[in-house]
């Protein structure tokens, strides 16, 4: 690529060197052959019998590949120190309440939700402590109005959340949660033993080892820690945070839930030690009708928010320093399921789930019985702790990652005013006093993540010569010491 341009600090021009766009298309012309009636194939191919077409590198154009993000030394600390020991006393610790239904005892000091909520504060003061001030620890209690059929009178529900705050002293905010409520087979049994071992036990140890490991850290946006409860009722906790963030004007960047990321065996035994799946929804849940109207226009489907945030963490999570395979399922969630990332993207922050690749329906949402030899329930016995460690490295390395980045750049827009062969984009400034460039990235619209990536430096404006109707765009920042932040996905503008 060539050397950049850049005449002032809000208008840079990049072009690509050796052949233009025009001889490239050129080029691939004159690689096929005419097949009768004016319909061309690739040479050697033949109608009826060839190979399908696995796509071929076209367009090319300007910049490098795009690379993951290396995980700096104070991650691969963070990571070294998730402990599977106190995943598995965190996880046995609450199986031991007997049962954690939204709709059990408040006021039993060992049995029921009551029990659980208090025991989890307790602990998140403990790691609190040795935060010198920086993590704080709350209840979010609320009457969640009768619901029918699942919250059949109002009922009193309480999220438990630790607020690591960062250190730029801005409002930009990350949140990790698990749901500590669990169920049997019948949704409004209250009393019978719910262990909920897998679902989510599991899930919230994940937030809560990340908090006692992160404690004593200092990133530098805030992020928050959550164990809420009502999931199985209705989403009610993570719905009644997600509106406590938009009302207090925080700008909730991502946020990511782990439910049922207990076990790394199927329901036929196999097992996949090494994956994590991450859903991530495409059309934006909180898409208005001219949004819809410009999506189909230019595309974008598959560039939502939610997208960018998964293809962020495949980019810091999914390498051997977590020892984990991060599978990005192009969903919201799965079929005949919900989680609490749902009520986030329904206020339109960007939010996606994670889950255990394979899962095993007899240990969830079960009551605990043996039946015909087999043995049905959410025990412990079937989670796999080290698979749960591995998973909260994914999350730890997306979270610390997100919060020590720079911010996601606003405002993205592609330029339309005129009809042209280059590609316009334009954004705002961020405010990070160590901002050190911003990047576009493009990719073929066949290819689901950013394949090139383009030096802007600090201008926030680009002129790349590529087409924008072959190709999709995208804008990220990056600090001064390489970490960057999720892409932005233009919108276009006249």
């Amino acid at each position: 690529m060539a050397p950049i341009s850049e005449n002032n600090q809000n208008d840079l021009s990049t072009r690509a060197s050796g052949p233009t766009r025009r001889v490239f298309l050129t080029g691939s012309a004159a690689a096929v052959g005419a097949v009768g009636g004016g319909l061309t194939a690739p040479a050697g191919a033949a109608f009826g019998g060839g190979p399908l077409d696995q796509g071929e590198d076209w367009p090319d154009g300007p910049g490098v590949a795009n690379t993951l993000q290396a995980p700096d030394a104070e991650l691969r600390a963070i990571l070294a120190e998730v402990d599977e020991a106190n995943i598995r006393a965190i996880v046995e610790k609450l199986v031991s309440f007997g049962t954690r239904h939204t709709l059990s005892s408040q006021d039993d000091p060992k049995r029921g939700i009551g029990a659980a909520r208090d025991w989890i504060y307790a602990e998140l003061r403990k790691y609190a402590a040795r935060s010198g001030g920086r993590m704080t620890v709350e209840k979010q209690t609320f009457v969640q109005p009768a619901t029918p059929p699942r919250i059949p009178a109002p009922t009193t529900i309480t999220n438990v959340l630790a607020t690591l705050k960062g250190s730029e002293g801005s409002k930009r905010t990350y949140v990790v949660s698990g749901h500590y409520d669990s169920r049997v087979s019948d949704v409004m049994d209250f009393t019978s033993d719910s262990p909920g071992a897998d679902d989510d036990a599991s899930g919230v140890a994940v937030a809560m080892e990340l908090a006692r490991v992160m404690a004593t850290r200092r990133p530098g946006a805030t992020i928050v820690f959550a164990a809420v409860a009502g999931e199985e009722q209705g989403l009610h906790g993570a719905r009644y945070m997600a509106q406590q963030f938009q009302k207090s004007g925080t700008d909730v960047q991502g946020m990511f839930t782990d439910d049922i990321v207990g076990s790394s065996t199927a329901d036929d035994g196999t097992r996949d030690e090494r994956s994590v799946r991450l859903f991530a929804e495409g059309v934006p849940t909180d898409e208005t009708l001219a949004e819809a109207n410009t999506r189909r226009s230019v595309g974008g489907e598959n560039d939502s928010p939610a997208r960018q945030l998964a293809r962020f963490v495949t980019e810091v999570a999914d390498n051997d320093q977590t020892g984990m395979d991060v599978r990005v399922v192009y969903r919201r969630d799965r079929y005949l399921r919900g989680g609490d990332h749902i009520p986030f993207l329904e206020l339109g922050y960007p939010a996606a789930r994670f889950t255990e690749p394979n899962e095993d329906y007899a240990h969830q949402h079960q009551d605990v019985r043996v039946e015909n030899g087999k043995q049905y329930g959410d025990l412990t016995r079937f989670c796999d702790f080290a698979y749960i460690a591995r998973v909260a490295r994914v999350n730890g390395a997306a979270l610390w990652s997100l919060a020590n980045g720079p911010g996601t750049p606003r405002n993205v827009a592609i330029i339309t005013s005129n009809l042209t062969n280059d590609t316009e984009l334009t954004w705002d400034a961020n405010t990070e006093a160590d901002l050190a460039r911003y990047e576009v990235v493009w990719r073929p619209t066949l290819q689901d993540d950013w394949t090139n990536v383009i030096d802007a430096g600090r201008s926030t404006r680009a002129v790349v010569d590529l087409s924008k109707d072959n190709v999709f765009f995208g804008v990220r920042a990056v600090d001064t010491g390489g970490h960057r932040s999720p892409v932005a996905f233009p919108v276009p503008r006249s």
